[in-house]
């Protein structure tokens, strides 16, 4: 079965530290948790307390010292990966995917773009490679990882499926930058997230 730890030190590579970019709709955030959507994460008090301290203003030499203050404290450590482990990895089951890479992808498309997105993505992947019906039948794609996901997923042929996971994180973002066009200063980063077995896609 697919190890936790393996996919949060993967994916936290993307993440970097803090930051507070004005074109991101996550407003500030800190190894991926945003505060917009997650005002309520302990880590929260300790980041604003830390930027007290250390009279923090939005510079990169302040950014840098937050950083490493932070990255020293052990108690934020655990808070983040105790977060994510809750919210983006236990919602979508991703202990019962037997594929670490399989896992790695989901865990990483979650916390990039959300757990149902991760979710559907995994549900219409798996419908994109039965072979018409084939191998097994087409499932609801409903952004819901239950027994039916699960139990499709281990007759899937795995390599086919990671890569058509990959494809649809790829079109996600293709679709955010034609929408937006001041997303693409995103799009280096986003590449790296799109990523298989060694090689791109």
């Amino acid at each position: 079965m697919a190890n936790f730890k393996t996919a949060f030190i993967v994916t936290s590579g993307h993440e970097g530290g803090y930051a507070n970019d004005p074109a991101d709709s996550g407003g500030e955030t800190y190894k991926g948790i945003s505060r917009n959507n997650f005002p309520n994460w302990a880590g929260w008090k300790i980041i604003d307390l830390v930027k007290k301290q250390i009279g923090f203003v939005h510079t990169a030499v302040s950014i840098d010292k937050l950083n490493h203050v932070l990255a020293s404290d052990l108690h934020v450590e655990d808070l983040v990966e105790g977060f994510f482990k809750v919210n983006f990895w236990d919602v979508n089951k991703l202990d019962f995917v037997t594929s670490q890479a399989i896992a790695n992808e989901l865990y990483d498309t979650g916390v990039n773009m959300g757990t149902g997105v991760a979710a559907r993505f995994l549900q219409e992947a798996l419908n994109l490679c039965n072979k018409n019906g084939k191998l097994y039948a087409n499932i609801t794609v409903d952004g819901k990882i239950g027994n039916q996901t699960l139990n499709t997923l281990l007759k899937a042929p795995q390599s086919a499926v990671l890569c058509t996971l990959n494809l649809l994180q790829g079109e996600k973002y293709l679709n955010i930058m034609r929408n937006k066009e001041t997303q693409e200063k995103f799009w280096q980063s986003w590449l790296s997230r799109v990523f298989v077995t060694g090689k791109w896609i």
